[in-house]
């Protein structure tokens, strides 16, 4: 080996060791700079006002600011190809739904990246529990009698939802799925148009958010009979879990804080840290519950095993029922 080839390696190497000392001083200095929070949704709804309460906490806690960066489209997609894409250095993040992790990969879509190999799972934010009503004509107080309504008049009772292959159109196909009640899917183009149809009566069933049955529940022009959550739900306690009747029936969304592969750990640690102590201060919990949500934490590992149980198992609920995603 010639002694100009053994300089330049030398050379390198040393180029290599002082770059390790220098990235680790970036990671303990982190923050030092604004962070992008990427919503995959626009202004309204539950996902900006939950990126607004952990980027708030966080820039509080920290001392520099959080810009909020609302990219919706595609059903969310566009968003999360975004925070994908990003530098991974902890300062893009992105506020990752089941919607765009989960739901549209378990349908084979083709999507501009890879929910379990593009993304470092921070941690869970919160859960989003779906819930089921009934118009008041339904002769049934509970689950269990909507279930045997169903079966006793197949088809006969229509069932919207804000489109086909949406969580509230899923849900619905996990209840058949468990218990051989047949529904008839009446998809709607938002949820808007299905929401009226129910207080009306054009449809008798429909699973929906919390916060978009409120008011209709308070005037009883519908009737909660469970909630789609594994328990039931502080701010409606007295509305039984399906999970009650169905063990392991689960029809509920999360959202949580994801930064792209490659993002340090100390880093992702770092933030888990911080939404963890957000979620155990009652005051923030009062915030989250006020909008109809449950709060939710987890270590990262721990939101990347529920990225791929999730994937599997509505992966399993699409292809059992036949379902294709609308056009």
């Amino acid at each position: 080996m010639g002694i100009e080839r053994k300089w330049r390696i030398v050379a390198v190497a040393f180029a290599i060791v002082g770059s390790i000392p220098a990235a680790h001083a970036a990671e303990e200095a982190y923050p030092n700079r604004p962070l992008r929070l990427i919503v995959p949704y626009p202004p309204g709804g539950s996902t900006d006002p939950t990126a607004r309460a952990y980027g708030s906490w966080i820039s509080d806690k920290w001392g520099v600011s959080i810009v909020i960066d609302n990219r919706p489209g595609a059903g969310s997609t566009i968003g999360h190809a975004l925070g994908a894409k990003a530098t991974p250095d902890g300062y893009t993040l992105l506020l990752g739904t089941s919607g765009g992790l989960v739901v549209s990969p378990a349908f084979g879509t083709r999507l501009a990246y890879d929910p379990i190999k593009d993304f470092a799972p921070i941690g869970l934010g919160v859960y989003v529990p779906f819930l089921l009503v009934v118009h008041p004509g339904v002769a049934a107080k509970n689950t269990q009698e909507l279930i045997d309504l169903a079966k006793a008049q197949p088809g006969k009772i229509n069932f919207g939802s804000p489109g086909t292959g949406t969580p509230n159109h899923l849900g619905m196909e996990l209840l058949t799925t468990m218990t051989g009640a047949r529904f008839t899917h009446v998809p709607y183009k938002g949820g808007g148009p299905a929401t009226i149809d129910l207080v009306a009566g054009r449809i008798q069933a429909i699973f929906g958010s919390i916060p978009q049955w409120q008011p209709h529940l308070a005037t009883n022009r519908v009737r909660a009979v469970g909630i789609g959550h594994p328990a039931r739900v502080k701010s409606m306690p007295d509305v039984q879990a399906i999970a009650e009747i169905l063990p392991g029936f689960n029809n509920t969304s999360w959202y949580g804080l994801l930064a792209p592969a490659g993002t340090p750990a100390t880093i992702i640690n770092k933030i888990n840290a911080e939404m963890n102590r957000a979620a155990a201060n009652p005051e923030f919990i009062k915030f989250i519950e006020g909008m109809g949500l449950e709060i939710a934490s987890s270590t990262p590992k721990e939101m990347g095993d529920l990225i791929r149980s999730e994937l599997a198992r509505w992966t399993k609920v699409i292809a059992s029922a036949g379902i294709k995603p609308a056009d």
